[in-house]
């Protein structure tokens, strides 16, 4: 973050913003973690005196530096210097409904790794989506959730698993999986990896009432659903 002497008022201040928001982000990165300037120190191989400089704006800001102090933090250059644009930091999710559930995505576009967050309002069983379909769907990766009210029924291979209001649920996504309401509806709160999102809220192209192909029959030929979330 060096001063070049040829940039213009408008550049200098700019730079200067920035120096000022990497040091600003350094010493919250390592307050996050609840590390002190020693504990930092031990991680990067620099001194706590060059380390409280750094944070302080008393020394320039090196490269080479950075580079170990963001590494040590668990972060990475270009995390330390990404513009973020925080004028609208309110999020209006849209209403989607079909086959029984009701959805709101709860974040915006781009988010870190893939990931989407989701709300959804589940109307209808597991058994009542399920439409005598053949198999229960599996996908890479894993799924998360957490009840905000009511009970859900978790369909997880060959169980029924009951989770509660103020429970929560991880599990493996390539076991055949279904998600219903239990005896009224029920609201989940859904964290998906990319796999899961492209296949739980990908825009659906379905009827109301007409059933995809994922369901199937649970060991002993009682019908199971499809993936509710």
């Amino acid at each position: 973050m060096t001063q070049e002497t040829d940039r213009g008022p408008d550049d200098r201040a700019l730079g200067d913003d920035l120096d000022t928001l990497v040091r600003r982000r350094l010493r919250g990165l390592r307050l996050a973690r609840g590390w002190s300037l020693d504990d930092l120190a031990a991680r990067c191989w620099l001194s706590p005196s060059t380390l409280s400089r750094i944070e302080t704006g008393h020394r320039r800001l090196a490269l080479d530096q950075l580079t170990a102090i963001t590494r040590a933090l668990g972060a990475s250059l270009d995390q330390l210097v990404e513009s973020v644009d925080d004028e609208d930091v309110v999020i209006r999710p849209h209403r989607d409904s079909a086959d029984g559930v009701t959805t709101w995505i709860l974040d915006r576009e781009g988010g870190p790794h893939g990931v989407k967050v989701a709300r959804m309002r589940l109307t209808r069983t597991a058994a009542e989506r399920a439409g005598g379909r053949a198999d229960l769907r599996v996908h890479p990766g894993r799924d998360w959730f957490t009840v905000l009210s009511g009970t859900v029924e978790l369909l997880l291979g060959e169980r029924t698993i009951l989770v509660g209001t103020g429970e929560a649920a991880e599990f493996s996504t390539m076991t055949p999986h279904a998600v219903g309401a239990h005896e009224g509806p029920a609201e989940i709160l859904c964290i998906f990896d990319q796999d899961g999102h492209r296949t739980h809220l990908a825009p659906s192209d379905r009827s109301p009432g007409r059933h995809d192909d994922h369901a199937a029959p649970r060991a002993g030929g009682s019908p199971t659903a499809r993936q509710e979330g």
